[in-house]
């Protein structure tokens, strides 16, 4: 009997390596550090692991230089390379000679498309007329977006002691870059080819550095990657499927490739819409002084629907706010309170609750009877 039960155990064990999407159940199995799910049309987060924690973003860095470059600059402006973009050797570079020009859009699909440093340096000398005054744009637009999380001190994600994120202002990040069109379109470029103004022969092909991008998994479009000594293998990562578009975020991975796969299979084929709240549907009650009932019923305003993992129900938490007594009168559908519900302290959604019908003041001998009797 022991044999077998060995037996049992290793053909589990030998199948969970081979078939790891598989044999796991509940979340996904990440080995990055830090980890984050989230859906780009609701901003709901699926899945977390350590999210807020502070990470070095390497060059996931340069999807806010991109962001900043396509707010603030025209993308056909000709660039003239600055001894600044011609001296950074460091990391991949397109080889930016001083002299030499170039559009502001060629440098940002180098950027974007092939993770070119050089070519950071010589957007941020361009749109902010100075690596200073870009980086000061750079935080500006984190602050904006309430990236409190995040502080950049260059265009490129080199190591530096104040230059930070976390995988959650990454996500909201990506969310939000994945609204200008054209670096939805760049950072989902499998190969492209940059041409040079002068000298007007030059040309540079590039392929992206995300591997998701060439048949890994189906409906990858993007995002971006980084890798240095300090930050490790990084990833931001979308995929849409079936009308949905997920990001995935893993910082600091043994297998940045996998744990992004694995939070969108998680995200794709666990994940279920459940209706936690119907439209006109008593949620709570609250105490009424002065009316003719003392009590009235709080309904949903309207019908909410979240995304959950089905095992993760039982531990769906709901926080009603509400004015609690209320006076009397009271109109039907008057605004009284809202009810969040919650999932490990994060907001999974919330609705607004109205008064479920119209409550008014009793007449002169009703008051009186309940002065004398009550």
């Amino acid at each position: 009997m022991a044999v077998k039960l060995r037996l049992i155990f290793l053909l589990v064990f030998l199948f969970s390596i081979v078939f790891p999407e598989v044999a796991s159940a509940g979340a996904p199995r990440v080995t990055a550090d830090a980890a984050v799910l989230i859906d780009v049309a609701s901003g709901q987060i699926y899945f977390a692991k350590n999210y807020t924690r502070r990470a070095e973003p390497a060059s996931l860095t340069k999807i806010m230089t991109a962001v900043v470059a396509v707010e603030n600059g025209r993308l056909e402006d000709v660039v003239t390379i600055d001894s600044n973009a011609a001296s950074e050797s460091m990391g991949t570079i397109i080889d930016l000679r001083k002299g030499e020009k170039i559009t502001l859009g060629e440098l940002l699909t180098a950027a974007l498309v092939a993770s070119a440093n050089d070519s950071t340096v010589a957007i941020a000398g361009h749109v902010g007329g100075s690596h200073a005054g870009f980086i000061t744009m750079m935080n500006s637009k984190a602050a904006a977006l309430g990236l409190f999380n995040t502080r950049f001190v260059n265009t490129n994600g080199f190591h530096h002691p104040n230059h930070y994120t976390t995988a959650y202002d990454l996500a909201k990040l990506a969310r939000y870059a994945l609204g200008h069109p054209k670096f939805n379109e760049l950072v989902q470029t499998r190969e492209a080819t940059i041409h040079w103004v002068e000298p007007p022969d030059r040309e540079e092909k590039l392929r992206n550095s995300n591997r998701l991008l060439f048949g890994l998994y189906e409906g990858i479009d993007g995002v971006k990657t980084g890798t240095t000594s300090a930050a490790g293998n990084c990833l931001v990562a979308s995929a849409t499927r079936d009308g949905r578009r997920l990001i995935a975020v893993a910082l600091h991975s043994d297998d940045r490739y996998r744990d992004c796969i694995n939070m969108f299979d998680y995200g794709f084929k666990v994940v279920k819409p459940v209706t936690v709240a119907e439209a006109g549907a008593a949620i709570a009650g609250v105490t009424v002084n002065g009316g003719i009932k003392d009590r009235v019923d709080l309904v949903a305003e309207n019908s909410l629907e979240i995304r959950i993992d089905p095992d993760d129900l039982p531990n769906l938490e709901r926080k009603i706010t509400a004015t609690d007594p209320v006076a009397a009168p009271l109109n039907k559908g008057q605004y009284l309170g809202h009810c969040v519900y919650m999932l490990q302290g994060r907001e999974l959604g919330r609705v607004r609750l109205l008064a479920a019908e119209e409550l008014s003041r009793p007449g002169w001998h009703r008051q009186m009877w309940d002065k004398v009797f009550k």
